[in-house]
């Protein structure tokens, strides 16, 4: 903790001259307690326990759901948070829990050659359609591009296409991946993201859809495709139960994909035409049949949320966020098959109480009030923080700004701090302002180019125009060369949804800490102004916080 004590003695003072409070020696000693009560010790105790085998990868709707939030409850109760909704800890959120398992091969024939592919190593397939069987004898497969109809990009995948019957496979991204003269560039739009291109196959009237994985363009292996989708799935509950979902949704492998276009004629050219404008699907004359058995069940997880109260605004609020679930029980790998999830995202959920308790030990409290929420399903597709931005507990005019914790990086303290979506909203300045009083850079952050900004809680909190901020630890490690750096980031990268993500004493917590303790300051600041974030001149989102008011 020493090593801390410059950081914590030049914020304390800079805080203290931000605040609209008289008496300067009180505000610096809000801000040395409150920092000080964010440590190493409870952080990692908090880790191991959310992070411990009993609660079994705390995917929802399993026990280890249960076990999750009772504890996250129990916690904000025990800091002294009051229940953030009502007089409860807890909103409820409505899913569906199904299980879709193939009840044939899936096999592409076309005339009196076929192929069948192996259910997870090659396929994955679900269905959101809450039917006890989904049966498609037969449907043509076309291949659609990257699956994209863009406007404003003058691009339609689905030109001249009547997609109702028919399966369509597509490409993960989008056109900017390729060739960085189209949409974005390096920095991937919304139409790149998997989620997209299951709702627009489904607008397009399709009857089923895959998705080709490519690791470079997806930014992850087939690992992670496979073991997110080896068990059941969440959806919310939807007013038509699923029925306006395509019938299936799926990925195949690079592979698998080839083998497709073999059949179809060696037409892997395809491929490339994609990548260029003025493509216009293509039929491969190639037909599949689908057969699944659907399990499925109705019930409801929860979002947890704890309050402080603001002593002069209380009706403003500064909303932290951290998804507790992980992915559960899965494939047995090495002999060990619990998710446990101590990264991602335990350390979220640790880094809130930690923020928690700074809040409370503030000397001179927040002005505007401060909403802890734990959300549920982010693995399954950011489902809590979706149901809590469609039925916020507290007016979304009233939202002053969201700050987004996931995955927080255990490689040690670094000389940057990154923000994911850069150049979004007024919050990268208060990002800025709180690192320079670390003596830290703010520089891009994620990888732009495999859609970081969509793929986290905040993203929701940005669709309803509420200014969200999602950061991470740097590139440049503190005190360890770049070949050792690297070699760090490398490790821990292959702990990603991987049965190895478990706090080990290889983690090195200090810029962790750092970094909980620099969300502290940018909510702290917040808390004692007037004004709201707003989103910047270009932003996708600005027209919706505009409307907010």
């Amino acid at each position: 903790m020493k090593r801390f004590v410059p950081v914590i003695l030049i914020v304390s003072s800079l805080l203290a001259s931000c605040g609209n409070h008289s008496g300067d020696d009180a505000s610096e000693a809000v801000d040395s307690v409150a920092l000080n009560s964010i440590n190493e010790e409870s952080f990692v105790q908090y880790v191991k326990d959310l992070s411990a085998d009993e609660l079994l990868g705390r995917k929802p709707f399993t026990k280890g759901d249960t076990l999750a939030v009772t504890y996250i409850a129990e916690e904000f109760q025990r800091i002294g948070l009051e229940p953030g909704n009502g007089d409860d800890y807890f909103q409820a959120v409505p899913m569906v829990e199904i299980r879709s398992t193939p009840t044939l091969p899936l096999t592409f024939s076309k005339g009196n050659s076929q192929f069948s592919l192996d259910h997870l190593d090659d396929y994955v397939i679900g269905s959101k359609r809450l039917n006890a069987q989904v049966d498609i004898p037969e449907t043509e497969v076309v291949f659609a591009g990257f699956g994209i109809v863009a406007p404003e990009y003058n691009w339609n995948d689905y030109a001249g296409l009547d997609a109702k019957g028919k399966t369509v496979v597509v490409m993960v991204n989008d056109p900017g991946f390729y060739d960085k003269t189209l949409f974005k560039g390096d920095t991937m739009t919304y139409y790149g993201r998997w989620t997209y291109k299951f709702e627009e196959a489904a607008r397009q009237g399709a009857t089923g859809v895959f998705i080709i994985h490519d690791t470079d363009a997806a930014s992850y292996g087939w690992n992670v495709v496979r073991s997110g989708w080896a068990g059941p799935q969440l959806s919310l509950v939807t007013p038509d139960n699923g029925a306006s979902r395509a019938a299936f949704e799926g990925w195949l492998t690079a592979e698998a994909t080839e083998k497709l276009f073999e059949l179809a004629g060696g037409t892997d050219s395809l491929i490339s035409q994609a990548k260029k404008p003025g493509f216009k699907p293509v039929d491969l004359g190639i037909k599949t049949g689908i057969s699944l058995k659907n399990e499925f069940r109705k019930s409801s997880s929860n979002n947890v949320l704890g309050k402080l109260s603001g002593s002069k605004y209380p009706d403003e609020y500064i909303i932290y966020s951290a998804h507790w679930d992980h992915l559960g029980v899965g494939e047995p790998v090495d002999g060990d098959s619990i998710y446990n999830g101590a990264n991602d995202n335990a350390s979220g959920i640790a880094a809130l109480f930690e923020l928690a308790k700074g809040f409370k030990s503030a000397t001179v409290p927040p002005e505007r009030s401060i909403l802890f929420l734990a959300v549920t399903a982010e693995e399954q597709g950011l489902l809590g923080s979706a149901y809590y931005a469609a039925n916020p507990v507290y007016p979304l005019n009233k939202t002053v700004a969201n700050i987004n914790i996931d995955a927080l990086s255990p490689i040690g303290k670094t000389s940057d701090i990154a923000v994911i979506g850069l150049g979004q909203s007024d919050m990268d300045d208060y990002a800025r302002r709180a690192a320079a009083r670390q003596g830290r850079d703010i520089v891009p952050g994620g990888n732009p180019s495999a859609g970081s900004f969509f793929r986290s809680d905040h993203f929701n909190f940005a669709k309803v125009g509420v200014p969200a901020l999602y950061t991470g630890s740097g590139k440049h490690i503190v005190d360890k060369d770049s070949t050792a750096a690297a070699a760090l980031q490398e490790t821990f990268g292959k702990r990603y949804h991987h049965v190895s993500d478990e706090y080990d004493e290889t983690w090195d917590v200090s810029g962790m800490i750092a970094d909980i303790r620099l969300a502290f300051d940018i909510g702290y600041s917040l808390s004692q102004e007037r004004t709201f974030p707003q989103w910047k001149a270009g932003s996708e989102f600005k027209e919706m916080g505009d409307s907010r008011f």
